[in-house]
């Protein structure tokens, strides 16, 4: 019969308890026991326990704050690079920037007041075209290039300019972006009355935020013409819209690549490697044997100004070897399994980026339709998320509020009277329309939701719609066209309904 299975102690007995044993074994023995509760409290969690597997990993109790003054101009200068010279980077943030933000986030007044909710929407449009202080776009491309300097930068700023407009009816308004450089990171401050300035950020004895140091200027301008303003202003909060992603209580935000930075840089290196190596083999075509004796090296022989020989190689070169009789041809080696560790690696840079890896490569050759309609349900749920909790709040509410308190300082909206915003997103595009329609046909008519609701997500305002719908049914009534598009006139089935709103429906009405 076998013997009990001797258990190995976690807790080795070191020197120390030996020779403390030795003088005191009651003391060693309380030590030793100490030491296996310890143990025994840090074995909850494998990940922190601490030997041979984990020697190498450093980990930290940083602030978010703290690791984002030390590291953050350096994470924004690398991503910026690899956006402008790696094509994955660059169809990342351009995906990310076309789900969130595609052809703009919408708009419409929600008073009680139908009548002041359309004013309200005239003068956001007639503003929204001209709302850059650049000049260069309207308010839709203003928030595009926000949220692309959020997702490549980390963080932007908009500034409430107010310039004097041509007509008296202008809004004095505009929008002027600045990036994450502008702000002064190196200012900070503690003061006697509990404000505070860090990295460029004052708050008050409450922590909330109450203005923001900035450079005027650029700080990476590096045009000589230029005058340069390197002495940071203070620009009160209320005039600044702060985005940024808040992954932890932090103050300012990192690029959304940051993850997978190191993994884009290993493969561009690979890539170098690669492709220098094919070439390399490319250039020798084989070796002679059986050449001249004073023939030593690769032909031609090309010398410098001192009589050095300088070694080259050429594309079909052959080299000529000393006392053979045979000529071996090179066989450039071929390496295998490049595509899978390719994907693999794509794939991981595209979970670093939380896009698709379909989406971020174009490579559909492993995905079929139920596998890439989950993962853009997937995709889309974080796509709302930021739009409704970081983008909207952080950036479109507060323009919205820097836009209806001008308009009523001008008195072009009545003053005194809360106007708010409801917001429409872009619609995402369809993997399978039909079924989609006739389940957005079938929520309205189960009451799980409203027409208006519907026509908001497509991106649609659905006052603009039902005034559309209405103008364009007087036209087609006074032409005396009936349409299958028009439900009044044509039932689902294809069949005419009558056109008497007080007759009792009957058959397929």
């Amino acid at each position: 019969m076998a013997g009990p299975k001797e258990i190995t102690p976690d807790v080795r007995w070191g020197l120390m308890d030996a020779a403390l044993s030795v003088v005191s074994p009651r003391s060693a023995a309380r030590r030793y026991a100490a030491r296996v509760a310890i143990s025994n409290l840090r074995r909850g969690y494998e990940a922190a326990s601490k030997g041979r597997g984990t020697a190498g990993w450093k980990a930290g109790g940083t602030a978010a704050d703290a690791e984002i003054a030390a590291a953050g101009a350096t994470l924004r200068d690398r991503m910026r690079d690899l956006v402008r010279n790696n094509p994955i980077a660059a169809q990342a943030v351009q995906v990310l920037v076309n789900n969130i933000v595609g052809t703009g986030i919408r708009p419409r007044a929600a008073t009680p007041d139908p009548a002041l909710n359309r004013q309200v929407d005239d003068l956001w449009r007639r503003w929204a075209s001209r709302c850059d202080d650049h000049g260069h776009t309207d308010f839709h491309g203003v928030l595009c290039l926000a949220v692309r300097e959020m997702i490549e930068g980390g963080e932007v700023f908009a500034v409430a300019r107010y310039r004097r407009g041509a007509h008296a009816r202008d809004l004095r308004l505009r929008i002027e972006l600045r990036e994450a450089d502008h702000l002064d990171g190196a200012r900070f401050d503690n003061r006697a009355d509990g404000t505070r300035i860090s990295q460029g950020i004052e708050t008050d004895r409450d922590g909330r935020r109450i203005a923001y140091w900035m450079f005027p200027d650029h700080p990476g301008h590096n045009d000589p013409i230029v005058n340069h303003r390197l002495e940071s202003v203070r620009l009160r909060a209320q005039d600044v819209a702060h985005l940024f992603e808040r992954q932890r209580v932090q103050s300012r935000g990192v690029p959304w690549g940051t993850p997978a930075m190191r993994a884009i840089r290993d493969v561009d290196d690979w890539q170098t490697a690669e492709l220098v190596r094919k070439k390399t083999e490319a250039c020798l075509v084989g070796i002679v044997f059986g050449a001249d004796e004073d023939q030593q090296s690769i032909a031609p022989v090309i010398e410098d100004g001192m009589g050095n020989r300088v070694e080259q190689f050429e594309p079909g070169l052959i080299a000529y070897a000393r006392g053979g009789k045979d000529i071996k041809f090179n066989q450039p080696a071929s390496t295998a399994g490049v595509y899978e560790w390719h994907r693999t690696q794509l794939h991981i840079i595209a979970a670093g980026f939380r896009v698709p890896y379909a989406m971020m490569t174009g490579d559909l050759s492993q995905a079929n339709f139920s596998s890439t309609r989950a993962g853009l349900n997937e995709f889309r749920r974080m796509v709302e998320q930021i739009q409704w909790q970081t983008v909207i709040p952080m950036f479109c509410e507060p323009i919205w509020r820097w836009f209806i308190k001008e308009a009523q300082s001008q008195g072009l909206l009545p003053d005194g009277v809360e106007i708010l915003a409801e917001w429409g997103p872009p619609k995402f595009e369809s993997v399978n329309p039909l079924q989609d329609v006739q389940a957005d046909l079938l929520e309205v008519r189960a009451g799980f939701s409203t027409l208006p609701q519907q026509i908001a997500r497509r991106g649609y305002d659905p006052e603009e719609i039902l005034t559309e719908w209405a103008d364009f049914a007087r036209k087609a009534d006074a032409a005396g066209l009936v349409f299958d598009s028009d439900p009044r006139k044509v039932s689902k089935a294809g069949l005419v309904q009558t056109t008497d709103p007080t007759a009792p429906p009957s058959g397929d009405n």
